[in-house]
């Protein structure tokens, strides 16, 4: 069955974590261009804020607090979305945190909580989404990762919570659209770094603070391509060239992407301490911002 999408400003969508970085860059995006928000993360005054911000520009939103590891929490999103809207057109599962640390050193603890957020937390929203979007069609849009399909050393735990994001909308894929032919689009997102605040939210094991490997796209550039899947059926996309060169490597000559992601070490640290090295992962965040700590961190790239 073919699917067909409604323009943006005829839509109802949800976003999970919609505070900060691409989740952010995509609600006030959709907002400008006219579709009604369900907002969901987990610090219900920064999600007010955010909704008073962009009802007062203009933009239709409601705030739904949910920590996406918890199945009830999710589906309380698509009820309150049900119950304010009537319907569900696109549900976009953003939410995600890191882990920065050898594999050897992060606790047992640590790492179940990042899978539950970063997978299950897409298990869960696909699954609260998929009976509402089976009904009328629409978009289910998740957020994998270049480290979907490739890996990088020091976020090991977090590259592995990607594959797992990939082999899952892989496989509900191809029960939905091509054995019970629904009209669903489902779609995987394999951007590369990423100007966010994520070495800032990520719990960090490292005895320097984290950061992300340059050239990182701009948020903005990961929520134009996410609303276009919204509005036309799309099957993957791969956001940045890095992410398209290292998941191509990764699968052709796996060798040189153990050499060429070896060297990627001294990229993701700054010569200094970490400044808040429990992060986000098992406290929300009450900051809002798209972009990252690039410039002005008062440390160098360690060497």
């Amino acid at each position: 069955m073919a699917t067909k999408l409604k323009k943006l400003n005829e839509q109802v969508i949800v976003i999970t974590g919609a505070t900060s970085g691409i989740g952010l860059a995509t609600a006030e995006t959709a907002a400008k261009k006219g579709a009604q928000l369900v907002l969901a993360a987990r610090s219900l005054h920064t999600l007010d804020g955010l909704v008073q911000k962009l009802v007062a520009a203009g933009g239709k939103a409601i705030a739904v607090p949910c920590d996406v590891s918890d199945r009830r929490q999710v589906e309380n999103v698509a009820e309150q979305a049900i119950t304010h809207y009537g319907r569900i057109d696109t549900w976009i599962n953003n939410a995600g945190q890191g882990l920065y640390g050898r594999l050897e050193t992060v606790s047992d603890e640590d790492s179940r909580r990042l899978f539950d957020i970063n997978f299950w937390g897409v298990v869960y929203g696909s699954l609260a989404a998929l009976p509402h979007l089976r009904k009328n069609g629409g978009a289910l849009i998740n957020l994998g990762s270049e480290v979907s399909e490739s890996y990088v050393p020091l976020l090991g735990m977090y590259t592995a919570t990607k594959h797992a994001v990939k082999g899952f909308t892989d496989a509900l894929r191809v029960e939905v659209e091509r054995v019970d032919q629904a009209p669903v689009s489902i779609t995987l997102i394999q951007p590369t770094a990423v100007n966010t605040p994520f070495p800032q939210h990520a719990r960090n094991y490292m005895e320097q603070e984290a950061k992300l490997p340059t050239p990182m796209l701009e948020p903005q550039k990961v929520a134009d391509v996410i609303l276009a899947a919204a509005a036309k059926p799309t099957r993957e996309k791969r956001v940045g060239f890095k992410a398209k060169l290292n998941t191509t490597v990764a699968m052709l000559a796996p060798g040189l992407a153990d050499r060429l992601s070896a060297k990627e070490v001294r990229n993701m640290q700054y010569d200094q301490p970490p400044r808040h090295p429990e992060g986000a992962l098992n406290q929300p965040s009450e900051a809002t911002q798209v972009t990252g700590q690039t410039h002005g961190i008062g440390g160098r790239e360690k060497s």
